[in-house]
């Protein structure tokens, strides 16, 4: 009787255990990635990454153009609306038909007194006044006067006040400057 052979199996025992360990060299040693597959997966990842900042990047862009167009809107209208009463006043002294000259003089220094407060309280100052020293940076010199009664630059009339905002000058002083 012929005996049968598993085909499995092998006749050299020796084989069968080089066989195995090759097996398991197979199993602990993990297939190497091809090096050019692994530079294109950073490289789409950096992309992706890339094209997320300039996103947000737009984003905020777009976000701080609307936060500073809603914010110039807010100041003005709240500068104009702290403006409204001194128009008010006026619209009153003009409704007057029955005032004489001296009820309109005071109705007007009111008028005036009252703008200078809301200037005031805007943060505006009026600068220029006579005898104060001339300085080319605000004030705008339109005559030059030759008088030794003033010192050397010294402002010996204003024809319109200056104006400023913190550091920024809104209008500068038009002054008449002596020697």
């Amino acid at each position: 009787m012929a005996s049968k052979k598993d085909p499995n199996k092998t006749e050299n025992p020796d084989a069968e255990i080089e066989l195995d360990e090759a097996d398991v060299k197979e199993e602990e040693e993990p297939q190497q990635e091809d090096p050019c597959a692994a530079l294109e997966k950073e490289l789409a990842a950096a992309k992706e990454a890339h094209i997320r900042t300039l996103a947000e990047y737009d984003n905020y862009r777009k976000r701080t153009t609307r936060e500073k167009e809603a914010l110039y809107g807010d100041a003005k209208a709240a500068a104009l609306s702290e403006l409204l009463p001194v128009l008010d006043n006026f619209e009153r002294a003009l409704g007057t038909q029955d005032a004489d000259a001296e009820a309109l003089k005071k109705g007007m220094e009111m008028i005036f007194t009252g703008f200078q407060e809301t200037l005031k309280k805007l943060g505006v100052e009026a600068f220029g006044e006579p005898g104060d020293k001339f300085d080319p940076n605000i004030h705008n010199a339109v005559m030059h006067l030759e008088d030794d009664a003033f010192g050397e630059n010294e402002i010996a009339a204003v024809f319109s006040k200056g104006y400023k905002l913190g550091d920024r000058i809104l209008r500068p002083a038009m002054v008449q400057v002596a020697n």
